[in-house]
């Protein structure tokens, strides 16, 4: 059986990525890209990470006082997190609750990733996937992630080891291998400009992260489980999961609005101070 490969348009580039078919896999290699299927996050009301049954810490989650509303079910909030988490260390929870304070008072918007045309970086990355799905490419060398809304690509280097001293980028150094029906991905060399969760959660560039990626409900279901540690932010590791659905669609490119100087949020968009041609 030939390869099968796909142009996908990056940012006005056209890369063919070759997929790699079941029979051109190792025996029980998933195939997560199979007939050019998507991802889509599940659970409404935007990116939240999931309980592990029988995880000793779990990760952050929604202040009681302040219960969170989705867009469409009644006057929307933004996502307060519970500072009473005593895995948070003190700098993390001043740091956040500054932030709260100030988007309680009315002085901002919850900043996010995503609306504001930044990188998500790991394991953010993993909140993303709604409503615009997540895609894999697999090849023999490389899996490719890619989020349909604006864009934004992972890449995961198979079979081989960290760099010795990786310069910490947005989605830091990803390395992974197959373990049966599941891809684990390590990653570490991660900058401190991205957080960890939808609640604005910092970190340090000690960030260490670790993904189990596998297919259930007869390959209906994509299941995420994965552990962070960071121990300049986080007391211990902790661990969360997060499962998406499938569809099936062509990739299409979708642009962020960057320099987006009218949006009635502070969003906190990105602008050049002047122009570059």
């Amino acid at each position: 059986m030939h390869a099968i490969s796909k142009a996908v348009l990056i940012s006005g580039m056209v890369v063919a990525m070759p997929l790699a078919s079941a029979a051109q896999q190792s025996a029980g290699v998933p195939d997560f890209s199979s007939n050019f299927a998507g991802w889509v996050g599940n659970g409404g009301g935007g990116p939240g990470y999931e309980n592990v049954p029988g995880a000793a810490v779990p990760p952050v989650y929604t202040d009681p006082a302040h219960p969170f509303v989705a867009n469409g079910r009644g006057q929307p909030t933004f996502r307060i997190a519970d500072l009473t988490n005593p895995n948070l260390m003190p700098w993390v929870k001043q740091h956040m609750k500054q932030d709260i304070d100030e988007i309680l008072a009315g002085k901002k918007s919850a900043f996010t990733a995503q609306s504001s045309c930044v990188p998500a970086g790991v394991p953010f990355f993993m909140g993303y996937g709604g409503p615009d799905p997540i895609v894999f490419l697999q090849t023999p060398k490389e899996v490719w992630m890619f989020w349909h809304e604006d864009n934004q690509v992972r890449r995961v280097y198979l079979n081989v080891p960290h760099s010795k001293n990786p310069r910490p980028s947005w989605y830091g150094e990803s390395v992974g291998h197959y373990e049966g029906d599941s891809l684990v991905i390590d990653t570490i060399g991660l900058n401190a400009k991205t957080v960890v969760d939808i609640y604005r959660t910092p970190h340090t560039e000690q960030l260490h992260v670790i993904e189990r990626w596998h297919l259930i409900d007869g390959g209906k279901t994509m299941e995420a489980i994965f552990t962070v540690d960071d121990a300049g932010s986080f007391y211990k590791p902790w661990t969360a999961q997060r499962h998406y659905h499938r569809v099936d669609q062509d990739f299409e490119e979708k642009i962020c609005a960057e320099n987006n100087q009218f949006n009635i949020f502070d969003y906190h968009v990105p602008s050049a101070a002047k122009a570059d041609f």
